[in-house]
């Protein structure tokens, strides 16, 4: 039914490539692809301003790529694949009250195959997850930040996924009002718009909304007369009074 957004023989599919701010955590870029374009292709457009630190999955492996970046005085953390290449050139000393958690903090140089970015020099950070009983390794090229804080940074690139998922359920972006490649993109541009919307009020008010709740009682109060920011302050008050106009008055007017 999709025919123009190319993924396999048999399905459909389009990429939603975004940059999410850490600053409330709001889209800051945006662009839709077919299933079938990479992330490393389109984050290898993408410029950032010196001192910027970007958290990724493995997803985007590109050593050439981590080495333009820190040319650029762009930081990065992201995860180590398990085939990954390395040589551990010293141990870094892991704080007494971190040692339960960070198993190892190394300074390493990568060995690729042959790539632009064969012999960058990285820390590797290795974190015990007791929740999960898994252990994770982590890369980054700022070499200044704690292991703890590599750490911390990871954990909130859970963000990304939490926004995806108030997409999806939230704004219901699971089916598609039409098949054609306008009707998709405008029905996924104008979930981003009304999510961008949405956070945007959350952070104006001085309630504690959970998104959910905010975007079910705004639902409601669409068809009602009232001062959105004062509402938002204070969503249990009534509506103001409508005081009916004298038509009397209105004709006269007239």
């Amino acid at each position: 039914m999709f025919d123009w957004a190319h993924y396999q023989r048999a399905k459909g599919a389009v990429k939603l490539h975004l940059l999410l701010d850490h600053d409330g955590y709001l889209p800051k870029f945006a662009v839709i692809t077919d299933g079938k374009k990479h992330d490393i292709t389109v984050a290898r457009t993408l410029r950032f301003e010196r001192g910027t630190i970007l958290v990724m999955d493995k997803g985007y492996a590109d050593y050439r790529w981590w080495k333009g970046l820190g040319e650029e005085g762009v930081f990065f953390v992201t995860r180590l694949r398990k085939d990954a290449k390395y040589r551990m050139d010293q141990q870094r000393e892991i704080p007494r009250l971190h040692q339960e958690r960070i198993r190892a903090d190394e300074e390493i140089t990568l060995l690729g195959y042959g790539q632009v970015g064969e012999g960058l020099k990285l820390r590797r950070v290795v974190v015990w997850d007791e929740a999960k009983q898994e252990e994770f390794v982590f890369v980054t090229n700022h070499l200044r930040l704690a292991a703890s804080t590599v750490d911390q940074i990871y954990r909130d690139r859970w963000q990304i996924e939490t926004f995806f998922k108030s997409i999806k359920q939230l704004l219901k972006l699971k089916t598609f009002i039409g098949t054609s490649e306008k009707a998709v993109l405008t029905q996924i541009w104008t979930a981003l718009i009304a999510m961008l919307l949405l956070r945007w009020l959350r952070l104006k008010a001085t309630y504690g909304w959970s998104l959910s709740n905010l975007l079910a009682l705004l639902r409601q109060q669409l068809f009602v007369y009232r001062e959105l920011y004062h509402w938002l302050d204070n969503p249990f008050t009534g509506p103001p009074e409508i005081v009916p106009i004298n038509s009397q008055l209105l004709l006269e007017l007239a």
